[in-house]
């Protein structure tokens, strides 16, 4: 059974830092590209970060420089590790995985996660 699960959420203050994990089962992990993608309330699903099968990275504007993936094959799971968090990063946090997907394009990738939420207050 395929499955994505993230890990890592929770409260943190402006300015903290979180690592979030996605672990997948149930499909060949090496040949997919993973991306993070957020969603805050009343806001539409944006793209946040991605890694190809091949480890090629993207970012979306609003996090370059703070964010940064990766990703561990023999574990069969990517991490994203958030810094200098501010208050609009507050969201639900969605892992996805697509076969040789890559990008920041929703639509590339097949596979989704439930969901960790991330609040970003002080």
């Amino acid at each position: 059974q395929l499955q994505l699960v993230e890990s890592g959420g929770g409260l943190v203050q402006p300015g903290g830092s979180l690592r979030l994990s996605c672990a997948g089962s149930g499909f060949t992990f090496d040949d997919h590209g993973v991306g993070w993608f957020r969603q805050a309330p009343g806001k539409e699903r944006e793209g946040v970060s991605s890694i190809s099968r091949y480890g090629v990275t993207d970012f979306a504007s609003s996090v370059k420089g703070r964010f940064t993936i990766s990703r561990d094959n023999a574990k069969n799971t990517v991490y994203l590790q958030m810094n200098s968090l501010k208050p609009e990063d507050t969201a639900v946090y969605y892992c996805a995985a697509g076969y040789y997907a890559y990008g920041l394009k929703s639509s590339r990738y097949g596979y989704w996660g439930q969901g960790t939420q991330v609040t970003v207050s002080s």
